[in-house]
């Protein structure tokens, strides 16, 4: 499996991987094919990693820029992320995630936040308490801070996490 940048040829692959990849999930609005497409027209879209194996698309990461509370700049957020259904649980998110992290620290980021279930989360050193998005109760909500504490406060995203279901 290869991890690389997205490339132009990638954009219709990734909105059909994850719409497949959340369709199935009950906690999906689905909006999540979208926020790709969008984080890009935004120019939001910080770094963008795919997963390819012998020339197939199996799994996407998106990183974009967020704050939290009062914090201006350094922090990014993961998502979505995802995975071809049939590909799942065989450690393709987690490359993309664990990639992902050391090119955020490469570029001097001071953390990344999101939203999602602890038990996978937690694995990669994500912690909730210090921050908080909406109304989602607070133990999905975390946050890694390479470089010292986690700021407190809640997150905010980039428009693109602002879609509407269609």
């Amino acid at each position: 499996m290869l991890i690389r940048d997205e490339t132009p040829a990638d954009q219709r692959a990734i909105f059909d991987l994850t719409e497949i990849a959340f369709a199935p999930m009950a906690f999906s609005d689905g909006t999540e094919q979208f926020i790709s497409d969008r984080l890009r027209e935004d120019g939001d879209l910080t770094l963008s990693l795919i997963a390819e194996d012998g020339g197939t698309i199996v799994g996407h990461a998106a990183f974009s820029p967020v704050t939290i509370g009062s914090t201006q700049g350094g922090w990014y957020g993961l998502g979505p992320i995802s995975v071809a259904p049939d590909r799942q649980l065989g450690g393709i998110g987690s490359a993309l995630i664990e990639a992902g992290l050391a090119r955020l620290r490469d570029m001097g980021a001071a953390g990344c936040a999101l939203v999602g279930n602890p038990d996978y989360y937690h694995r990669f050193g994500f912690r909730s308490g210090s921050v908080s998005y909406r109304e989602t109760p607070i133990q999905y909500v975390h946050a890694l801070a390479f470089d010292g504490p986690a700021p407190q406060g809640e997150i905010a995203f980039a428009p693109a996490f602002n879609i509407e279901a269609p």
